[in-house]
């Protein structure tokens, strides 16, 4: 299996090209797998997603995908899975709802690095149970993609990095492994995935878990979910979602006084972050109209129960990093 790009490799930048790419692909993965079944770990992120519709297109139900929601996924996306996967691709998906897993374990944690261990952990161990119900599966499919080898320097490319269990061995799938990002787009529109998927922003592993912002609980989770999505939403209309390369919302865990029917009302703050980047090493603030600001503060403030306040991150990186955990 090549872990470097050859130099005369074109760049994946149109149709023509992604499809060129995924019948190449089709007929290798085909060669390797052969009769065999596949596992792979399906997040609903761009990289996994592209990759379980090269394995269908190429084995069908001889893939087998396993999402796993932990509760700390954005509103509709697990949901999305399920309706592309399962209902449009008739994948053999497995959907694992494990919010109450989750949620019970990560109950009074406030440290950021201690949630990011529990989210992970817990995952691995909800995958590892049910890849160990499931028999005849040879091989592990992964959305390693280019950048991953090159930071890594191509030890992430020969490495079982779902952290499945030593005892458990499987031959690695990664029909990406070449490909850059914006490669990855280009063959996942080709492959017919919707543009919402392919096109879908950076989220972290922890999901909402680092950005409900301290100890977790089920209303401040909620309402952060829900005022996410009309950013997201209000992004949509007025066409920002393509300019800013990662925008959302963080609920830290404080309230505030406000005034809600006549009435003082405590609510939490919902803390608006946008901005752009090139290699998320450094980024810029997106200067959004103040127009598109006063209709989010207005949405959120009116629709969202618990939120009384609406606030904008200008801290660029340096000094501020992305994510607020």
């Amino acid at each position: 299996m090549l872990d470097k790009r050859p130099e005369n490799m074109l760049r994946i930048n149109d149709n023509a090209l992604a499809k060129q790419f995924i019948d190449e692909q089709v007929k290798e993965i085909r060669e390797q797998v052969k009769d065999k079944k596949v596992l792979l770990a399906l997040s609903g992120g761009v990289d996994s997603s592209v990759v379980a519709a090269l394995l269908i297109k190429a084995i069908g139900k001889q893939l087998v995908c396993v999402h796993v929601n932990h509760g700390l996924m954005r509103k509709g996306e697990s949901e999305q899975v399920i309706e592309v996967f399962g209902k449009q691709l008739d994948a053999n998906l497995i959907y694992i709802d494990a919010t109450d897993r989750f949620l019970s374990l990560l109950e009074g944690v406030c440290e950021p690095e201690k949630k990011r261990k529990i989210i992970g952990g817990e995952f691995i161990k909800v995958f590892d149970e049910e890849a160990r119900k499931l028999e005849g599966i040879s091989f592990l499919a992964q959305g390693t993609i280019y950048p991953d080898i090159l930071e890594s320097d191509g030890v992430k490319a020969h490495h079982n990095v779902g952290g499945l269990p030593e005892d458990m061995k499987f031959e690695l799938v990664e029909p990406i492994r070449l490909l850059y990002k914006d490669e990855v787009r280009v063959v996942g529109k080709a492959l017919g995935l919707p543009a919402e998927m392919v096109d879908r922003q950076p989220f972290p592993g922890p999901g909402l878990g680092v950005r409900c912002l301290g100890a977790i609980t089920r209303d401040r989770l909620h309402a952060l979910r829900e005022a996410d999505a009309i950013l997201r939403e209000e992004f949509d209309i007025n066409n920002l979602s393509s300019k800013v390369w990662q925008y959302f919302i963080a609920v830290p865990d404080m309230k505030s006084v406000g005034v809600r029917n006549g009435k003082r009302y405590e609510g939490w703050p919902a803390i608006i972050r946008a901005v752009n980047t090139v290699d998320a090493m450094t980024a810029t603030i997106e200067e959004i109209p103040y127009p598109v600001l006063h209709k989010i503060t207005d949405r959120i403030t009116k629709e969202v129960e618990g939120i009384n306040r609406v606030l904008l991150d200008l801290t660029p990186k340096p000094i501020g990093t992305i994510e607020w955990e």
